[in-house]
């Protein structure tokens, strides 16, 4: 059995793991943390390529084309994001298993979580029209904007049954210990995505109708690939041959699968539902204000997907070491992650910092959108610093399951977020609603430190 569990290690990740392997500064640890978290930082800054490709285009076009896309984006968003514990649930049950080294729970993970994301699909789908419809009263969408965000929105959510597929398997990679697949995927969708974006765009003179159909082909595309991926590679096809159709029903494993993801939908469900409020109070604000907020909102995302990358390989790590019921290591885990992970929060901070002014010219070349963005870059050069802490115990958390716990923490932020925005944030513009969100960032980080050192390894 030791064997085939060092076969699928070295699998994954043996290229990163061999050039870390010549530093003989890194202890075995941070080898193997980087290992994991240098694919994951490629994987998540070419995330964002597909929304900022979209916004870039747009925003060349028009500023009404601009906030049509980021509004449509974010109500597609609110219910793509809130299905994001196909990943992180997957993820976490999936790494416990590798380091007990049970293939059975390994497939059936997988098979229960492709199973599940197919299901939802497919009631969003039926669902679509009223979804959609209360997406945009939400957002408060105005009526010259209906048309574009309508057209964006309804051709973009043919593509859900893929993204949600792709989101359950790279989190089933990513507990296997393999950022390499879900770099792989993410390059080819990121790149087939930007280029079906200039197609329609410019050869075929599309506007948002373009961007949405070359983000649905793309992720098509890329299940095909997730799937080659799988069924071409020996180490992870044999698995198949411990496939139970009885173990796949057994009640208590499905029921702990759902208790689980219910309450990672929860909180997923409250962090997507700021998000929307961010941007429904920006449209509230005017156009010009929606324009500033859609770029803002890809410095954000630049850094959370940057972050995230040693957030997945804590993850993967101490969902690993837990498995294997070493907790000492995964203690070394947790350091590591925080230092890694406030180490490029700062990197962040300063390139923002200096280059601020400069990067908005990659999201906008609209003049007025560039000077009006500028007040408010001092936000982000503070949310790095502030939100890193909680990227990085939401990977520690998922790494052992501990879903209530990232539930209740996420309320506590909510209702922080809330009050400041009650109390202050309506009457400010957006340097209140940026307030409004450094605070949800900070609620998070401080009660998820304070439920940790209450708990430690044992939290639920």
């Amino acid at each position: 059995m030791s064997g085939r569990r060092t076969s699928f290690c070295r699998g994954g990740n043996s290229g990163f793991g061999d050039i870390l392997m010549q530093i003989p500064a890194f202890s075995r640890l941070n080898k193997q943390l980087l290992a994991l978290a240098a694919p994951n930082i490629l994987t998540n800054i070419t995330v964002p390529l597909l929304s900022t490709a979209d916004v870039a285009l747009m925003g060349r076009i028009s500023e009404a084309h601009l906030g049509a896309v980021g509004l449509a984006g974010m109500v597609f968003n609110f219910l793509y994001w809130n299905f994001s514990f196909l990943r992180s649930g997957t993820a976490g049950l999936t790494a416990q298993a590798f380091g007990a080294e049970d293939r059975s729970r390994m497939i059936h993970t997988l098979l229960r979580a492709v199973g599940l994301s197919l299901f939802i699909s497919a009631w969003l789908l039926a669902l679509q029209g009223p979804l959609g419809k209360f997406g945009f009263e939400l957002m408060q969408v105005r009526p010259e904007q209906a048309q574009l965000v309508n057209t964006y929105f309804y051709i973009r959510i043919l593509g859900l049954p893929a993204g949600l597929a792709i989101t359950a398997i790279t989190g089933w990679f990513l507990g296997m210990q393999n950022a390499i697949y879900p770099l792989l995927l993410t390059i080819f969708i990121s790149l087939i995505n930007i280029g079906g974006n200039f197609f329609f765009v410019y050869g075929l003179e599309m506007h948002v109708d373009g961007v949405a159909w070359a983000t649905v082909i793309s992720q098509y595309a890329g299940l095909l690939l997730a799937l080659g991926l799988f069924f071409g590679t020996s180490r992870y096809r044999s698995l198949s041959r411990e496939i139970r159709l009885k173990t796949l029903k057994k009640l208590s494993e499905f029921t702990h699968f759902l208790r689980l993801n219910r309450d990672l939908f929860i909180r997923t469900f409250l962090l997507s539902s700021v998000f929307a409020f961010v941007y429904s109070q920006s449209s509230a604000e005017g156009e010009m204000a929606l324009a500033v907020n859609t770029v803002l909102m890809q410095f954000l995302n630049w850094m959370s997907f940057g972050v995230d990358g040693f957030a997945f390989a804590a993850e993967s790590l101490i969902g690993r070491y837990i498995g294997a019921r070493d907790e000492k290591t995964a203690r070394k885990v947790l350091r590591l992650s925080f230092l890694w992970g406030m180490g490029m929060a700062l990197g962040y901070s300063l390139v923002y910092g200096f280059g601020g002014n400069a990067l908005l010219g990659l999201f906008t070349n609209d003049p007025a959108v560039m000077e009006a963005a500028r007040p408010y870059l001092i936000w982000m050069v503070a949310v790095p610093l502030i939100g890193t802490p909680c990227y990085i115990w939401d990977g520690v958390f998922i790494g052992l399951t501990a879903s209530r716990a990232l539930r209740d923490t996420m309320v506590i932020a909510v209702l922080a977020f809330a009050a400041v925005m009650y109390f202050y944030g309506l009457d400010h513009g957006l340097h209140g609603l940026w307030l409004g969100m450094c605070v949800f960032f900070a609620g998070r980080g401080i009660s998820e430190t304070g439920y940790f050192l209450r708990s430690g390894f044992g939290l639920k």
